[in-house]
């Protein structure tokens, strides 16, 4: 959640985009989503392996009980005959307690078969096989699985009387086997093994059915967990859109009501320099210098706040008019001139005798006005700043292309896109040397936006920084 909220601040810093809220709904639908399945799974994995160990440590059981009475039955057999070994009952019927095994092999101590039977007598060999390297002193339960290919018998069809015509063809099988082993002994004397082995191929097969029917039932969770994520998102976020709302509805108006009071203030200090002789008292002109200055400074940045405000809002639309580009380029280029003749820096103009355009004047024109000053401010004294505006073809259509270019400080690569953010600063102590209060390129972002264009950087550490925007001349563009 706190993750989601940070999100939401950097998307509103990065220029208050109003798909911010719908694209944090689904980041949470997805969050609670994914711990809802979580859980999910988590649930499924236990009950399929509780139900897994549980049902097989009851054929164990089963097993180890057939194997333990058939055992008995053997010694006892050995007893009542006075047999000093197994040979003594090589021929001889016994009647065995099991009766759901697949087979059972009693052996010597040489490992010769004495007796035993199975359900499929061609699979003898492959028994044997499974039996092999079993050490006859320990009591283990095994699990193997028998791959092999025989018939199976079918019931006597009426008129038949050809015992071949019992099978059916041969069929491969997969066979899984649990298999328990016991010594036999008589008066404390080890003289051979039996083996015991158990189908339970039914148990697996049930795994299987129970696996597919807890992967459908996870499935249909899954829709249902998603669904109540995103009621549980959306309910989530009511608090934070309204509280952004007035969030943002506060910083427009007290933008717009702090511009009254600072026009005042401007026309006061006006008031007070024409009343007030300068020339005589140096200490009030400085006095009334630094407050045009600061005061200025402040009218600044609330119109920068009102304009971000406004921009955030959406309800603003854009003026669209058809008009020359170049009379409002080359007086930004004069308005700034002030501020470059203080750093001793030139400033270049290059653009066609006329450009028309197609867009809001106003926007344009303040667009120019901020990387302009964005230019100057970060161009050491005697430096350059060019100012280039031309119509090209980019991405197969015609656009206007505005370039600035400074002989500045430069920028970082990893600040590229975060020079755009509201109020970012790449070197905080050197901006405020500077002036500034990191809301420029943020709004020449939103100006080129809403104009349908694209702006990018390019820059070199100590030699200087690109801006270039591109604006098509095609009538879709956004509406702030």
């Amino acid at each position: 959640m706190k993750s989601n909220l940070l999100s939401l601040i950097r998307a509103w810093r990065n220029g208050g985009e109003k798909d911010v809220f719908k694209s944090t709904q689904n980041r949470l639908t997805l969050l609670y989503s994914g711990l809802l399945m979580l859980f999910l799974v988590l649930f499924i994995v236990v009950v399929y392996s509780l139900l897994y160990t549980v049902i097989l440590k009851d054929q164990e059981r089963e097993l180890e009980e057939m194997a333990a009475q058939e055992a008995r039955i053997f010694e006892s057999y050995l007893v009542q005959n006075n047999y000093r070994s197994l040979q003594g009952i090589q021929n001889q019927e016994l009647v065995l307690a099991g009766v759901d095994q697949f087979f059972y092999y009693v052996v010597n101590p040489k490992g010769e078969l004495i007796m035993g039977d199975e359900k499929v007598p061609e699979l003898r060999q492959d028994l044997f096989t499974l039996l092999g390297g079993w050490d006859p002193q320990r009591k283990e339960i095994r699990q193997e699985t028998l791959h092999a290919t025989y018939s199976e018998w079918r019931p006597k069809a009426k008129g038949k009387g050809m015992d071949d015509e019992l099978r059916s063809p041969p069929q491969h099988h997969e066979i899984q086997l649990m298999i328990a082993s016991r010594p036999i002994f008589y008066k404390g004397q080890l003289i051979g093994m039996l083996y015991i082995g158990k189908d339970i191929s039914f148990a697996y097969q049930l795994f299987k059915l129970l696996l597919i029917i807890l992967a459908g039932l996870a499935i249909l969770f899954s829709g249902v967990a998603l669904y109540m994520s995103h009621l549980m998102s959306k309910k989530a976020m009511v608090p934070i859109t309204r509280a952004f709302t007035r969030q943002r509805e506060f910083v427009a108006d007290a933008s717009h009501e702090l511009r009254t009071p600072l026009s005042v203030m401007l026309s006061s200090i006006d008031a007070m320099e024409m009343t007030v002789d300068t020339e005589e008292d140096d200490f009030s002109r400085k006095l009334l210098v630094n407050m045009r200055n600061e005061v200025k400074r402040m009218t600044k940045l609330v119109s920068d706040l009102l304009t971000l405000a406004r921009s955030d809002s959406g309800t603003i639309e854009r003026v669209n008019e058809t008009f020359d580009f170049r009379p409002p380029a080359q007086k930004a280029i004069q308005s700034v001139e002030p501020l470059a003749a203080a750093k001793q820096i030139k400033l270049h103009l290059s653009a066609p005798e006329a450009m028309v355009v197609n867009g809001d004047p106003e926007r344009l024109t303040q667009l120019l006005y901020i990387l302009l000053d964005n230019g100057i401010k970060y161009t050491p004294n005697g430096g350059d700043v060019y100012l280039a505006l031309s119509v090209e073809s980019y991405e197969h259509r015609l656009v206007m292309c505005i370039q600035v270019k400074d002989t500045g400080i430069g920028i970082k690569p990893e600040d590229y896109a975060r020079i755009f953010d509201r109020f970012y600063r790449s070197d905080k102590a050197r901006t405020r040397k500077m002036g500034g209060h990191g809301l420029g390129l943020s709004i020449a972002k939103w100006i080129v936006e809403t104009h349908g264009g694209t702006i990018q950087v390019s820059s070199e550490i100590g030699k200087g920084s690109t801006f270039t925007i591109r604006i098509p001349f095609s009538s879709n563009t956004k509406k702030a």
